[in-house]
């Protein structure tokens, strides 16, 4: 009998041993990820109880090999439920997690710019914020630059950052409606 290529169906073949390893190794690394997450972001996945039980008891383990054996555990129970749902839960949160880096990391290279006296910056912040308090911007970046030149304490610099993220905060949800 001859076949076609179309006549060969992908889920017919057989997984070699390395990939069937791969795909526990990854699961398990899933399971860890899992154990190192807060109540509220284990919440938001979509686990079975079995997982969770097993989850709460990894918590409590030392970092032996008990608790290597318990992730092979944990990821046999997620070979058995979805899986692929489970990590797209866990790379959502991810990647919220690399938002909110990446907006603290805008939020302080515009303070710093602003105390640098970078006069575009300023412009941009005024612009793009419509309700801004320009007087009280303008003396939050005095206040930071003189405990700069001073070498005193980050309290105003602090205060400057607070304030920047809410009015970029006001200004996200503005646009957002």
């Amino acid at each position: 009998m001859v076949y076609k290529y179309d006549d060969i169906n992908p889920d017919d073949y057989i997984k070699s041993k390395s990939q069937v390893k791969r795909e526990m190794t990854a699961l398990q690394k899933l399971g860890e990820q899992l154990i190192d997450m807060n109540e509220k972001q284990l919440a938001s996945i979509p686990l079975d109880e079995s997982i969770l039980d097993a989850i709460y008891e990894a918590r409590k383990m030392p970092h032996r090999e008990a608790r290597r054996r318990h992730l092979q555990f944990i990821g046999r129970l997620m070979r058995e439920t979805n899986h692929e749902a489970i990590q797209a839960a866990v790379d959502k949160l991810q990647n919220r997690s690399d938002q909110y880096i990446h907006r603290q990391h805008q939020i302080e290279r515009y303070r710093d710019l602003l105390i640098e006296d970078n006069k575009q910056v300023f412009q941009t912040m005024v612009t793009t914020c419509p309700g801004i308090d320009v007087q009280h911007l303008r003396q939050l970046i005095r206040s930071a630059q003189k405990e700069r030149d001073e070498n005193q304490a980050s309290t105003n610099s602090r205060k400057l950052f607070s304030y920047i993220r809410d009015q970029l905060a006001a200004h996200d949800q503005d646009n957002d409606k």
